[in-house]
């Protein structure tokens, strides 16, 4: 990508290159009184993602996930997130590699998935922006156990939520993911009729 008007990159320093890479930028960034200022700035870069939120319309369940998250005890919180599926690009295109997912985490195949939109969920250090999709499942749509593959860590349980529920389960901080509360509310206000779908 071209740097705009309002930036110069003057250098760069990759800190950390495993799972990701961490890179130190130093920059001269404009601002609006026109004025140039000097800034160091990180950026953890570990590829885009994908994430989705079935619903069972017979049961009134969300399809979601738990397990361990190292950065949320590192933090000082419970470790073991309930989430909506997810995982990295990774080249694939976003509606293939979320299939992918659910059948990996979850052992439902779902025929049909609905693009909703592409957010940056924490665009102040991360360069990771999700692809977020909804669907429908239903119990005959399991065709493994899910759990996700050994070979990576994943050590997932599934779980069958009803709505409100989880919705619940948002204000008492049992569910704090981000990328799940907002599937979550989309859900909620299509369910009220205040958004198509």
């Amino acid at each position: 990508m071209d740097e705009p008007d309002y930036l110069k990159i003057v250098g760069s320093d990759v800190l950390a290159d495993d799972w990701g890479t961490l890179t130190r930028y130093q920059i001269q960034y404009r601002r609006k009184d026109g004025t140039w200022q000097e800034q160091t700035r990180e950026a953890y870069d570990r590829g885009n993602g994908v994430t989705c939120l079935l619903h069972d319309p017979e049961t009134e369940c969300v399809l979601l996930t738990r397990q361990f998250r190292l950065p949320v005890w590192v933090n000082g919180r419970n470790p073991m997130l309930i989430e909506a599926p997810a995982g990295l690009l990774e080249g694939a295109c976003p509606e293939d590699r979320m299939r992918e997912e659910l059948i990996e985490e979850t052992g439902f195949e779902i025929s049909r998935l609905e693009h909703l939109f592409d957010l940056h969920m924490s665009p102040g250090s991360v360069t990771e922006h999700l692809s977020f999709f909804v669907g429908t499942y239903h119990l005959k749509d399991k065709v493994s156990e899910g759990g996700g593959k050994e070979s990576e860590g994943e050590d997932i349980e599934v779980l069958h939520v009803p709505l409100p529920d989880a919705l619940k389960m948002i204000r008492s901080g049992e569910i704090s993911d981000s990328k799940t509360v907002i599937l979550l509310q989309e859900l909620a206000l299509r369910k009220a009729g205040l958004l198509d779908g």
